[in-house]
């Protein structure tokens, strides 16, 4: 079983490949360039290292959404041309999913946060148990403030990870009741490599796509949408 997998839905960018459970490249890059420019070198060069041939590949995993507008739509795009190109399937494996696996095994409630602007994240809540990830809040666009309060009626110990942290940690350290923790840098941001490990479950679940099916999976309407709501209202006013 040959997975490549694409993430661009947050700040990084990341492609990898896994086959039969073990991860054979990995390109991540979290640096000030756009997806649109990084994204497709950094998959010719894990071609290139790992003497891949892409018709070998078996399903195109890629992390579809919640995330940047902008970068759900660059990952979609790609997978799906490559899915039209080399006949393969698509698998879309939630981004918070993904990244909760960053911390597989810990006993800690995990918690991912990626910033969504207006004071919100896109999160959820997990845990391991049996050796698999289980959702306990399924990803969802909410206030700081919501996540907080839900995670605080765990009454469990919290890691928290993803590009969210710095920009709520303070919120995070003055309002939380329970013991806490940050994920450490090796762990705490987009890696396609968990995409890879969640897409082959899924695969194997039956929740693969067809190219033309595929499509992000944004949780709330674009800055533009929302303006053009508030358009609207103000001109029914």
């Amino acid at each position: 079983m040959k997975i490549l997998a694409l993430d661009s839905s947050g700040l990084v960018a990341s492609v990898a490949v896994t086959e039969n459970g073990q991860l054979l490249g990995e390109y991540t890059i979290n640096y000030k360039k756009t997806h649109s420019q990084t994204l497709l070198p950094m998959l010719d060069e894990l071609v290139r290292m790992t003497e891949l041939d892409l018709k070998t590949v078996d399903v195109i995993a890629v992390a579809a959404g919640p995330g940047s507008f902008t970068g759900l739509r660059i990952g979609s795009a790609t997978a799906k041309g490559l899915a039209l190109a080399l006949d393969k399937k698509i698998v879309s494996v939630p981004t918070v999913d993904a990244l909760a696996c960053n911390l597989w095994g810990s006993s800690d409630i995990i918690c991912p946060l990626m910033d969504a602007r207006r004071q919100q994240t896109y999160t959820g809540l997990y845990e391991f148990t049996d050796g698999m990830l289980h959702t306990i809040l399924p990803q969802c666009a909410v206030a700081i403030s919501e996540i907080i309060e839900k995670a605080d009626k765990l009454n469990r110990k919290i890691t928290f990870l993803g590009d969210g942290v710095p920009v709520f940690e303070e919120y995070i350290k003055t309002h939380i009741s329970v013991p806490f923790a940050f994920a450490p840098a090796h762990c705490n941001r987009q890696r396609a490599a968990g995409v890879a490990v969640l897409g082959e479950i899924l695969y194997r679940e039956g929740k693969a796509e067809d190219a033309k099916d595929h499509k992000p999976e944004y949780l709330r309407l674009s800055q533009a949408e929302r303006e053009r709501q508030e358009k609207e209202r103000s001109f029914q006013i």
